[in-house]
């Protein structure tokens, strides 16, 4: 089982997230922010990753705090779980569609980070989720992960369709991205290392 519990606490948050790569979609979620929780839920749920979080931010200033280092969690966290990266399939992607909204999200667990993203919201929050963050949690993702992450709308109107299309997205693409494949010996590269 890929397991890793990471906890962070600053002046801002304070953050508990267990993550198991291996799970079934199971999830306990609890950041404040109901949208997010939303998203994240569908994450675990589409990845059938298990995901355990608690998160008490300053949500008397904002969301930015909460999301941000949620993100940075949750990147080391999946950073951790995938270890050695011995077998790793390494690369994964998906094109996923809902209603109106289609979100391409392509991943490389190369250990060298890089985030492009193109989404268009029209409105400034989703709930009580402003969707300039939902760019913010994929950049912390990336970066503490250090994982290259594309995310690209294709299409779409409805804002809440957008933000959930790639978070199930980026959850398809790290689960094929995740996976072990036993034709591997040692890591997926020609430099030997990852």
């Amino acid at each position: 089982m890929r397991v890793a519990t990471v906890e962070r606490k600053t002046k801002e948050t304070d953050i508990k997230l267990t993550l198991n790569l291996d799970g079934t979609g199971v999830s306990k979620i609890d950041t404040g922010i109901g949208f997010f929780d939303h998203m994240l839920d569908g994450f675990t749920r589409h990845g059938l990753f298990d995901l355990e979080l608690t998160c008490k931010g300053d949500l008397n200033v904002d969301c930015h705090h909460t999301i941000e280092d949620v993100g940075i969690v949750l990147g080391e966290a999946i950073k951790q779980a995938i270890g050695d990266k011995k077998s790793l399939v390494r690369y994964g992607s998906m094109m996923l569609p809902m209603d109106d909204a289609l979100v391409l999200c392509a991943i490389d667990l190369s250990g060298r980070p890089y985030f492009a993203y193109n989404c268009q919201y029209t409105m400034t929050s989703v709930g009580d989720m402003d969707t300039e963050m939902v760019k913010d949690f994929f950049y912390s993702v990336s970066y503490a992960s250090a994982m290259n992450l594309h995310i690209k709308q294709l299409d779409g109107t409805n804002n809440h369709h957008i933000a959930e299309a790639t978070f199930k997205a980026f959850a398809k693409a790290l689960d094929q991205a995740t996976r072990v494949d036993s034709r591997i010996e040692g890591v997926l590269s020609t430099k030997g290392s990852l």
